[in-house]
């Protein structure tokens, strides 16, 4: 395969290589053990969110288990209830390392025979009683890659730690991905994004990566703290903030323009939920513009 070739694995790497403003979103199947007609709700609400979404252009990245909570497999899903008028070129499935190896490799090949042209491979959060193929993400890649070379790939970084163990990965040939995806981050940790993007400089680290930002649908402490176990959330900054009577698209807002005035244009939006997805990411939209009119 030719270096030109690697660089563009399918239509993911193409727009990621683009220059410009790219936003993504990622979604969550349905939990597992819903009742009939609440997974049925679930599949329609969801469905429609994924057609929309991708009728405009806009790529879904769809979760593995997220956060520790049991989900429908999302290839199962996506075959069974979005059918063949949805590219599967625009989403992106999501693997953790939460199953075994031949669970693994076979989700792999049906995934191939789908037609689907890029998976992001992570980790995943552990969890008791829960197989685990291998203990590092990158082991998985590295199989999945020898076995479909032609398969774009994705891996995982997170700013809030150590920025030269982090980016060093991404230097590493063993760490076997395309493109990454971060951990959630806002524009209060903008710190941590900047020192990341100058050790990323400072190593000559090209790879695309997309920027995880997050819909805060409120300042519950519950929720917060919950959410707090999984990724670092500035729980007083946004009591502060809602406490001003400001909307949750108005602080997903604040954090894209934050990452834009790094540099950063692509970004993954979390937590947008499964009905009218397509309106709170249109209205986060108009929040950016309108906080872009009032800097001018």
């Amino acid at each position: 395969m030719t270096n030109e070739e690697k660089l563009y694995r399918g239509t993911l790497l193409k727009y990621l290589k683009r220059p410009g403003l790219m936003y993504t979103v990622e979604l969550r199947p349905p939990s597992s053990g819903l009742g009939q007609m609440d997974a049925m709700t679930s599949w329609i609400d969801l469905n429609h969110s994924i057609r929309v979404l991708t009728g405009h252009d806009t790529f879904v990245f769809f979760t593995d288990d997220a956060i520790g909570l049991a989900e429908e497999e999302n290839l199962v899903h996506i075959s069974s209830n979005l059918g063949t008028d949805v590219s599967a070129s625009k989403i992106v499935p999501i693997l953790t390392c939460n199953h075994t190896l031949e669970h693994s490799l076979m989700y792999v090949d049906r995934l191939k025979a789908q037609g689907f042209e890029a998976l992001t491979v992570l980790g995943g959060d552990s969890l008791p009683d829960t197989p685990r193929c291998f203990p590092h993400a990158f082991m998985l890649r590295k199989r999945i890659r020898s076995r479909y070379p032609d398969l774009a790939l994705g891996g995982w970084m997170n700013p809030h730690r150590e920025v030269s163990q982090q980016v060093g990965y991404l230097s590493d040939d063993d760490f076997c991905a395309d493109y990454y995806l971060t951990q959630i981050v806002s524009h209060h940790s903008l710190d941590r994004v900047e020192a990341f993007l100058e050790e990323c400089a400072r190593q000559g680290v090209e790879m695309p990566g997309i920027f995880g930002v997050f819909y805060y649908w409120g300042d519950n402490p519950k929720t917060l703290e919950t959410l707090n176990q999984f990724f670092p959330v500035p729980i007083s900054e946004l009591k502060r903030e809602f406490a001003t009577g400001v909307r949750p698209e108005e602080i997903l807002a604040k954090t894209i323009l934050g990452l834009k005035s790094l540099g950063i244009e692509k970004v993954y939006l979390s937590n947008l939920g499964k009905r009218q997805v397509s309106r709170r990411f249109h209205e986060t939209m108009l929040a950016i513009e309108d906080l872009q009119r009032e800097g001018d």
